[in-house]
């Protein structure tokens, strides 16, 4: 009898698996990794985990690509060859260490300020931060600054933290969520669950996006804004709720500063009424009089003007009231009708106020009273980049933290929530340093936030401290510094030369920089004698990048899934509103090339260079490698990288170095968590029990509660100082922009950019966005995701298509006042019909990645930062960056273009020469497991 076979029809896709955590973008979800014979053989979410819960996007599960790319490098490599070119010669770790010691050693012992230590998109920056701060140089910061710092600052200036990793959405109540302008790589698993989510419960999503993709193509209804002008529909929005009386007043009066008096004369004009104690005054409603916002029993009358000193909310009132910001005159710049903005106003008000949300459970505020259930507003919202990179980011973004704050639904059920150890107010957060002493630690952390002029990093004569020039007078609120300006910078020599560059994972010389063909030109120009203007460059990545072929030396970084890295709440906290999360990765598979993980090769170079703390006092390292850092550093006394299993393993925040804290997070599946009780969950910056929960784990060192700031007096300092006021004044040219720019209630301006460029010659507005498929430049190395992005056309609206006779398959010369790129072009009719716009990053230089010299990322791929200025014109001809001119933001999104038709065909243009490949060309066909 003929008999069928017995087939597995599921077979086991490993023999182990090892649970880490992914890094194939920004979201830091939990995976479980599969191996065969030990090698990787299939990546999966981790169920467990706070961040993902088991969802994985395409970019997560291709990591085993990302893993085994050919593009991997595979020693320390020395430059043989010019600049650019890409000739190498592989070198042994101790000549390469060796090398890098012998380049900045003397710096540290002479001129500290010499040696610019820069890093990307790296997930370390507490370690990066320390490391330059014991180095003794001003001039360290990572990615921000091009980023979302604008989002970011913002935020911390508004209310204590702002979107992405500082919180979420409360989507388990929420009804109504309002998406301004993200990226579909960021915060992408999250997001996505939370939309799924609300839409199961019948609730509802609004878009504001010049494109309809990814998030933007699931919305209930799409706002296709112009632009740049998303801080005047904010502020018509802000119009309408007080036009129409939609305001949670209680939640202002007791939680923000809006009953605060602003003076109105005299030499304290723009800053608060304070008592003899400094203490900002209410006007009391019981007697009349001035009192300490914070005295017993006292009741702040709303709208008060005493003897000229006006309420922030009365200023508000005045101000948004007027007829500039009604949706009737800021339509047509927005690009959306009137009664579409009004309609949005009355939903965001209905949902708010009508569909209460009343959790029955008790909690004391820091006043000391006790409220017997807690109340929220179901209506959140979320942005990022998209609002964030124009010159008028800041306050753009700064009015969008007001608009939730006056719907009373922040930190509230249904509302907008802070992951720990967020919130902080701006008080609790560091100033910047820049104090140099040879052999010595700066004198304090790089980044932080300034309250004044007075916090400056100036030196006597006016001149920047900083290489990239921020906390300067141009950029006074530059919480992240400004990487984009500082190749520009070193190779102007303003304010100052350098002498070693030394970057971590940053394409400088390809998709990070603004002006790209000249950026790579200032990386490579030589002086009178022919010597490097930057004279050394050292660059370390796990991959050959464009910016590899750039670097004197190359110290090769391992693979995520090959070393230890700490995603600490010291740096950029992962998780939930409800838990305290960090989380660790960890090698679940060895290298098979002679690498290291940068941050142990740093602490290296650290312990050779004797740098403190990283030497005992023997003069031995006191590290062995990050692992150990991340178990044994103490940032304070029991205060430590990682909060989990502290101590005898019981500790939680607090405690001392516990040996077997690693092994505690692998085997709890690479994470911790310590969830919130009940009622600490929400009201977090007025939340008595929140607020000694925070204590015992070290998130602060004594309750911080504190109100947010509607009216912020930190930009009220520098907007007196531009009028002349105060001991600290800005340079005469600078005062009208300080004016304007660091107004301390929210305001517009249209991006500078508009005003240098003639709208008749460059009518059109040209944009990027990154795919949920790709994280940066990363992923177009990556097979299985090329195959959804390789190559990048110009998506140009219907309208535009039509009046240039575009036919599928044509080219076309994109035009800014920078140049001239050739590309490809596609039709999208969902789109803003004065934008144009592509993926980006997925352009790549012929010879990187160890891609083909003809791939289609080359030929029809393109980048259009090569027709974005780093600098804007200045009649004085001084250097004046493309950037917000508060935070010093780069304005990547302010460019402003033509559309002409080209001859068809690749390449695309520029096509700068082909690098040599450090590394052999990917095969055809990778080899599999059977």
């Amino acid at each position: 009898m003929h008999r069928q076979p017995r087939l597995d029809l599921s077979p086991p896709p490993s023999d182990e698996m090892r649970q880490t955590t992914c890094y194939m973008c920004a979201c830091r979800c939990g995976i479980n990794v599969h191996l065969k014979e030990g090698k990787v053989a299939y990546i999966e979410g981790n169920r467990d985990h706070p961040v993902n819960k088991g969802v994985l996007c395409a970019k997560g599960s291709a990591g085993i690509m990302q893993h085994l790319s050919p593009a991997r490098l595979r020693k320390p490599l020395k430059r043989v060859g010019p600049r650019g070119t890409g000739q190498f010669q592989e070198i042994e770790w101790e000549e390469a260490l060796s090398l890098a010691v012998s380049w900045m050693q003397p710096l540290r012992e002479t001129a500290p300020e010499k040696l610019a230590f820069f890093t990307g998109r790296d997930q370390s920056q507490s370690l990066t931060g320390w490391w330059a701060q014991s180095f003794g140089t001003p001039n360290y910061a990572a990615h921000g600054g091009f980023c979302s710092v604008n989002m970011a600052a913002a935020g911390i200036y508004t209310m204590g933290g702002a979107f992405w990793e500082f919180g979420q959405a409360d989507w388990e109540r929420t009804k109504l969520f309002m998406l301004f302008g993200v990226a579909e790589d960021h915060d992408s698993n999250p997001i996505k669950m939370g939309i799924g989510k609300l839409k199961a419960r019948g609730g509802r999503m609004i878009a504001v996006n010049p494109i309809r993709t990814g998030y933007n193509a699931v919305a209930d209804d799409w706002l296709a804004i112009t632009p740049g002008t998303d801080g005047l529909l904010i502020l018509a929005l802000i119009h309408e709720l007080f036009r129409l009386g939609r305001i949670d007043l209680d939640y202002l009066m007791a939680y923000t500063n809006a009953p605060f008096l602003v003076q109105g004369a005299g030499e304290e004009a723009g800053l608060f009424l304070r008592d003899a104690k400094g203490t900002p005054l209410v006007l009391d409603r019981r007697t009349g009089e001035p009192a300490p916002w914070d005295a017993p029993g006292v009741q702040p009358d709303p709208a008060a003007d005493w003897q000229g000193h006006k309420t922030v909310l009365r200023l508000m009132a005045e101000r948004y009231l007027s007829p500039e910001h009604a949706p009737d005159a800021v339509a047509e710049r927005c690009g959306i009708p009137a009664p579409r903005i009004r309609a949005v106003a009355a939903e965001l008000a209905r949902v708010a106020f009508e569909e209460e949300i009343t959790l029955n459970q008790p909690w004391t505020d820091f006043r000391g009273q006790r409220h017997e259930v807690m109340k929220g507003r179901p209506v959140t919202f979320h942005a990022m980049r998209g609002i964030s990179a124009h010159s008028n980011g800041f306050q753009t973004c700064r009015a969008l933290h007001v608009l939730q704050i006056l719907l009373g639904s922040v930190e509230v059920p249904g509302g907008y929530r802070f992951k720990p150890p967020y919130p902080k107010p701006v008080e609790a957060h560091p100033r910047p340093h820049a104090g140099v002493t040879p052999g010595q630690p700066l004198d304090g952390p790089h980044l932080g936030y300034p309250l004044g002029p007075e916090h400056l990093l100036l030196n006597e004569d006016g001149s920047a401290r900083r290489i990239d020039k921020a906390f300067t007078w141009e950029n006074p609120l530059s919480a992240h510094g400004l990487m984009h300006m500082l190749i520009s910078n070193a190779h102007a020599g303003a304010p100052y030369r350098i002498d070693t560059l030394f970057l971590y994972m940053a394409n400088m010389a390809w998709n990070s920089s603004m002006n790209t063909s000249e950026a790579m030109r200032m990386l490579t120009d030589t002086d009178a004698s022919g010597a490097y203007v930057i004279p050394h460059i050292i660059y370390a990545d796990s991959y050959s990048s464009e910016m590899v072929a750039f670097a004197d030396l190359v110290l090769p970084d391992t693979t995520y899934l090959e070393r230890h890295d700490c995603i600490s709440l010291l740096d950029r906290p992962i998780g939930e509103p409800d838990a305290m999360n960090d989380a660790i990765r960890w090698p679940v598979v060895a290298p098979d090339r002679d690498v290291r993980g940068f941050q142990s090769v740093l602490l290296d170079l650290g312990a050779r260079m004797r740098l403190p703390g990283m030497v005992k006092e023997d003069g031995t390292p006191r590290y062995r490698d990050y692992a150990d850092y991340m178990v044994n550093h103490e940032r304070r006394p029991g205060v430590g990288p990682l909060a989990g299993w502290r101590g005898e393993g019981e500790g939680s925040g607090r405690g001392a170095p516990n040996p077997d804290q690693l092994d505690r997070y692998i085997r709890n599946g690479g994470f911790y968590s310590d969830h919130l009780p009940q009622n600490a969950r929400f009201f977090k910056p007025w939340n008595a029990a929140y607020q000694d929960w925070a204590v015992a784990r070290g998130l602060y060192d004594k309750p911080a509660p504190y109100l947010f700031a509607l009216y912020s007096e930190p930009l009220a300092r520098f907007q007196r100082a531009a009028r002349g006021l105060g001991p600290h004044q800005p340079p005469d040219h600078l005062r009208p922009q300080l004016q304007h720019a660091m107004d301390p209630l929210p305001v517009w301006y249209p991006p500078l950019g508009d005003s240098l460029s003639d709208p008749a010659e460059y009518p059109l507005h040209a944009l990027t966005q990154r795919p949920a498929a790709m994280y940066h430049s990363w992923g177009s190395q990556n097979p299985w995701l090329r195959q959804i992005h390789g190559m990048n056309p110009l998506y140009v609206p219907k309208k535009l298509w039509e009046e240039h006779g575009f036919q599928d398959g044509d080219w076309a010369f994109l035009i800014s006042p920078q140049g001239r790129i050739r590309i490809p072009v596609a039709r999208m009719d969902a789109l803003n019909e004065r934008t144009v716009w592509t993926w980006n990053a997925i352009g790549k230089r012929r010879g990187a990645w160890a891609l083909d010299e003809n791939a289609p990322e080359a030929e029809k791929g393109f980048l259009l930062n090569h027709l974005i200025p780093e600098l804007l014109p200045d009649p004085a001809g001084r250097r004046r960056p493309n950037a917000d001119p508060v935070t010093g933001q780069a304005a990547w999104f302010d460019l402003r273009v033509r559309l002409e038709k080209a001859p068809p065909g690749a390449p695309s243009e520029p096509a700068h020469e082909a690098q040599i490949s450090p590394v052999p060309k990917a095969p055809k066909t990778l080899a599999r497991h059977s």
